[in-house]
């Protein structure tokens, strides 16, 4: 009979560096056969959700963190019941605590798929290990896909070792455990209660077995809004409600107070006339070249952005303190700020600066659906090398943009305006809107940023100065 060991999934690093992350919800419960790569988690770093693959297949036998739980980067999540291949097949010496030649269990470790890698190697089969979704995370099993086991604690007729007693816990136990611990609901409604700042603690559940249902916490809400509106007696203020500050607000806040006072900002800023560009706006929307495409204010004051880059490439570069160098960027991955009911992201479009019209008008709608749906990848978030805030779109004309960390400077779009301008020395009413340009003054001399703003005006008042500009 084939001998099974523990192996634990530690919580990986996601990507830039994040040191936590928070479980959103599980896609396996204990007992469940998994594959490798088969999605087993949703978790939210400071940056994004992402959909945790598991690095082994086998049993799950063990969740070590329940949802809502913001775990560090290196703490076990998940144990696996796997077949032990190095006993299985009889080559190498058996794994270190292994002390009959494979009829006990062992426990090993998957973090990024090191500590897995020298397990392999103690047993002596070959470290070969299979790529996942967040890096190098299985050696590879030449077994078949293994059988749903009961976690009983015998096996063989022997008893497991003291260094696996996560499994020797049965099944019934553990789930009173977990029930005992939180409440029950489903994940949505666990995503609702965490979007309101809701402690699901709190919340009395009329489903099923006491199961929290949306309903419940939308009762909740109604109960607290009343509440609101009548003193207590008991002195404390109920009118008031504290959400955990963690995942992006967390990181975002830590972002910008570090760009804030690293990076010296000026901002500068040019009232422009933009009714040539919506002129152009409205015949692009009629032409059939352009039919299906999402096509706003924002698709071409993005291209005008990438155009005048080409003559002000100071602009988009960076400041390297580690080896005291300006890094000048000879691509352009544009980022746009896109609000999201997780908080601001700034995810970013790569190479947008090899892109036509009709591309970037696609890939601003990719960006802005996935952004607001909280699907946005750790690797589009990243890489950025100048930024875009479109605050027109909440009837702001001006603000003073932090910079992006990382990045030499970002574009605030204003609204656009009717407004009395003066257009041959007679007053008319033509469409505005303000451009405010912050920049690192440690890269970009006034005199560049002027000009790079110039020529963004310049274009968006009248588009075919872009012949002059390529």
């Amino acid at each position: 009979m084939t001998a099974t060991m523990i192996k634990e999934f530690r919580l990986p690093d996601l990507g830039e560096g994040l040191t936590e992350s928070e479980i959103l919800s599980w896609k396996v419960a204990v007992g469940d056969t998994v594959t490798l790569n088969q999605v087993i988690a949703e978790v939210e770093t400071a940056k994004a959700v992402v959909e945790l693959p598991s690095p082994f297949a086998g049993v799950v036998a063990e969740l070590h963190e329940q949802p809502g739980t913001v775990v560090e980067v290196g703490k076990p999540i998940v144990s696996f019941e796997v077949d032990d291949a190095g006993s299985s097949n009889g080559g190498g010496a058996p794994a270190a605590g292994d002390r009959s030649a494979g009829d006990r269990s062992v426990v090993d470790t998957a973090a990024n798929g090191a500590p897995a890698a020298v397990a392999a190697e103690a047993v002596g089969s070959p470290a070969k290990r299979e790529p996942n979704l967040v890096g190098y995370g299985a050696v590879v099993e030449h077994s078949g896909r293994p059988t749903r086991r009961a976690r009983g604690n015998v096996q063989d007729g022997k008893s497991l070792t003291p260094e696996a007693p996560a499994i020797a816990e049965p099944v019934v136990s553990r789930q009173a455990d977990v029930a005992s611990e939180r409440p029950r609901s489903t994940p949505p409604v666990r995503k609702l209660a965490r979007d309101l700042g809701i402690d699901l603690q709190l919340v009395p559940g009329t489903g099923q077995g006491g199961l929290i249902t949306r309903e419940d916490v939308q009762s909740y809400i109604g109960a607290a809004e009343t509440a609101q509106a009548t003193p207590v007696s008991d002195g404390q203020n109920e009118r008031e409600s504290r959400t955990p500050i963690k995942g992006v607000r967390k990181f975002t806040a830590a972002a910008m107070v570090q760009s804030a006072f690293t990076a010296p900002h000026v901002t500068e800023f040019l009232t422009v006339d933009v009714t040539a560009t919506m002129e152009l706006l409205a015949r692009l929307k009629g032409n059939k070249a352009f039919e299906g495409y999402k096509l706003t204010p924002l698709t071409i004051a993005a291209k005008a952005v990438l155009v005048a880059l080409r003559n002000n490439p100071t602009l988009n570069s960076r400041w390297d303190e580690a080896s005291q160098e300006i890094v000048q960027f000879n691509y352009v991955n544009l980022g746009i700020a896109a609000a999201t009911p997780r908080g601001l992201t700034v995810p970013n479009i790569k190479d947008a600066d090899r892109l036509t019209l009709r591309e970037l008008s696609t890939a601003l709608t990719d960006l802005t659906d996935t952004a607001r749906a909280g699907k946005t990848s750790p690797s589009e978030l990243s890489g950025g090398t100048i930024s875009i805030t479109n605050i027109g779109v909440f009837g702001i004309d001006a603000g003073t943009p932090i910079l992006n960390p990382g990045e030499a400077a970002i574009v605030a779009l204003g609204a656009v305006r009717k407004a009395p301008w003066v257009v041959n020395d007679e007053l008319a009413v033509r469409q505005v809107m303000s451009l405010s340009l912050s920049f690192d003054h440690r890269l970009v001399d006034g005199e560049q940023g002027s000009r790079f703003l110039a020529d963004l005006g310049a274009i968006l008042a009248d588009p075919a100065m872009v012949m002059t500009m390529i």
